[in-house]
């Protein structure tokens, strides 16, 4: 008898790194999979439900956020939108399993959903520490309704049994963003031509500051950005602030400003980039893994292990910015990392099927 595998994904970045789990749940001959794509999939003028659908089946799509309505109550309307919409989706699917990854509301919605309503929820980047908007709050509540915890890192799996989880519910698998990275080229030429041949490229979201540091730390980057032009921006995630983030943009002279990239022209680009510059968790473990320096900016990723990769800059300053990319220009390529190896989606579908039948679904604290 297969497991009912509810995979949950909500946005480009996300689905990228849940890619290589949904190919080896699809293919393995224990595991059903059910994909189910909700939030930022949904909205936008190009919504990237068509990636997803382009990739897979798509068993179900839950909207949470209403176009236009940005910010922290937003954030808070849209979770009991998702609440709603799972339990909806999980009753109609049946599964067995729910799966989500990191500290989203979309995947703190599906989480909840399912643990209230009594199925087993397995978790991936469980433990980690990164501030961000509310992640801390966010992805720790997850671990506390999963019933199986899939950490990238050691430490994060010592965080997790700290916070009274049973040590035979965690297992350490990696990071599945070092999945295909070997196999990733540098872009191509064209490919690279087309974006502009950039330097550098800006990576920065809305990290629920007030307004005006929001604006603060964009301008100062794109500012300090001047060092290494041509300049490649994407467009941040809906993350409260991202709005801001968004308009500077717009307005930005001498930068040019791409919608997303899919996965492997994203980390192709990486390849190619001399620096990439925000304050994304790509700069701390895919930049790390393929060997790109990174300036990380302002509190988002506050907490989240580091390589030797990335240069932290504190304060919304130009000047600062310019010192901080002047120092990651200088970082030799080449890191180690704590991220795993690849064979990250192989390992979680194996930990997934083995744990058929064997799932205590009451919590209790271990200590």
């Amino acid at each position: 008898m297969t497991m009912r595998v509810m995979v949950v994904t909500g946005t480009r970045a996300e689905f990228g790194l849940l890619t290589s789990t949904i190919e080896a749940i699809r293919s393995h001959r224990d595991l059903e999979l059910l994909l189910v794509a909700a939030g930022a999939h949904l909205i936008g003028d190009a919504p990237t439900i068509q990636e997803v659908r382009r990739r897979f089946e798509v068993h179900a799509e839950v909207p949470l956020q209403t176009p236009g309505e940005t910010g922290r109550i937003a954030d808070a309307a849209a979770v009991g939108r998702g609440v709603a919409g799972f339990t909806a989706t999980i009753d109609r699917l049946r599964p067995d399993f729910v799966l989500v990854l990191g500290d989203r509301i979309e995947a703190f919605a599906a989480a909840s959903a399912a643990s209230v309503g009594g199925l087993a929820v397995a978790h991936i980047h469980g433990g980690d520490r990164a501030e961000g908007v509310a992640d801390e709050a966010m992805r720790h509540a997850i671990t506390k309704l999963a019933h199986l915890h899939l950490p990238a890192t050691a430490s994060s799996a010592a965080r997790i049994e700290r916070m009274g989880e049973r040590p035979d519910a965690i297992h350490v698998v990696g990071s599945p963003a070092v999945d295909g990275l070997g196999a990733l080229r540098p872009l191509g030429d064209a490919g690279f031509r087309d974006l502009g041949s950039p330097r550098a490229l800006l990576l920065h979201h809305g990290a629920g500051l007030e307004p005006a540091m929001e604006d603060r730390w964009i301008e100062a980057a794109l500012a300090g950005l001047r060092e290494v032009a041509p300049v490649l921006a994407i467009r941040p995630n809906r993350d409260p602030g991202s709005d801001r983030i968004d308009a500077a943009l717009a307005e930005a002279e001498g930068v040019s400003v791409h919608p997303g990239l899919v996965r492997d022209d994203f980390v192709g680009l990486l390849r190619r980039v001399e620096v990439l510059v925000g304050n994304s968790s790509a700069g701390l473990i895919e930049a790390a893994v393929v060997g790109c320096p990174a300036v990380n900016l302002g509190p988002r990723q506050g907490g989240r292990e580091r390589c030797a990769n990335v240069v932290d800059v504190e304060v919304p300053d130009p000047d600062a910015i310019v010192r901080g990319i002047r120092r990651a220009l200088e970082v030799e390529r080449g890191f180690d990392h704590p991220y795993g190896e690849e064979g990250v989606g192989e390992r979680i579908a194996s930990i997934l099927a083995d744990a058929r039948g064997g799932i205590d679904l009451r919590k209790r604290i271990a200590y």
